[in-house]
């Protein structure tokens, strides 16, 4: 996949460089030559431009890129000119990363294809793992439903996996990781992620810590079901 990152910002030079070490090809583009220098050597190229002015954006190589990703964080105006720009230019595939809600509301306006909230996101994230007391990934499959991915809390250790019961919350228990740490025969230590098989109905299987549960449910589900890790009344 061939990408077009505008905007080097924190965000930006993150996306861009992961991005690359992925094996994507990455074209990068920025109005300072700072952010042009930490990435230079990791993209396949870099222009030194400000793509709010259509003059600029005759320059870029619009037509041999994937997807187009505006990610410009703190210059309102420039971040919307440029989506619109791109927009103009015919480009198909057009990312850009909303900064608020007035951003994000601005941004819908143009229909591109997806708007990015990292800080939203982050936050969201956060919070999770704070109310869940543990570390929390997720991922949106619609705007009402996720998959969460939480390393097993306290109140779970020592319950056997049959017998959980996450039915009454609305929540499916799609997967169970435990890391297992191994040594070879020249003493090395290496740690991988098993699955647990946690299908099997006389598995006695307890959970551990450090186990990670993988659940499918909606986003009220996770509210309820994080209210209910939060008070005092067991689990099962």
């Amino acid at each position: 996949m061939r990408y077009l990152i505008i905007g080097l910002g924190s965000y930006g030079k993150n996306l861009a460089v992961n991005l690359s070490m992925l094996g994507h090809e990455v074209v990068g583009v920025d109005n300072r030559q700072s952010n042009l220098e930490d990435v230079k050597d990791k993209l396949a190229s870099v222009y030194l431009l400000d793509c709010a002015q259509k003059s600029a954006l005759d320059v870029l190589p619009l037509r041999h890129v994937d997807i187009a990703i505006v990610a410009i964080g703190e210059d309102f105006r420039a971040s919307l000119r440029t989506v619109a720009l791109l927009k103009k230019s015919g480009v198909k595939r057009i990312f850009a990363r909303a900064i608020d809600e007035l951003h994000e509301s601005i941004l819908q306006a143009f229909s591109i294809e997806r708007i990015l909230t990292p800080e939203k996101r982050a936050a969201g994230d956060l919070a999770n793992e704070l109310n869940f007391n543990s570390e929390v990934a997720t991922f949106g499959i619609t705007d009402d439903y996720l998959v969460s991915k939480i390393s097993a809390p306290r109140k779970f250790l020592g319950s056997a996996y049959r017998n959980l019961n996450f039915s009454r919350f609305g929540l499916i228990l799609i997967a169970a990781v435990r890391k297992k740490t191994t040594k070879n025969i020249l003493g090395i230590v290496t740690e991988e992620e098993c699955l647990l098989d946690i299908d099997r109905r006389s598995m006695e299987e307890t959970v551990e810590s450090g186990d990670t549960l993988v659940f499918v449910g909606s986003k009220q589900n996770f509210l309820d079901f994080a209210k209910k890790m939060s008070d005092s009344s067991p689990m099962l």
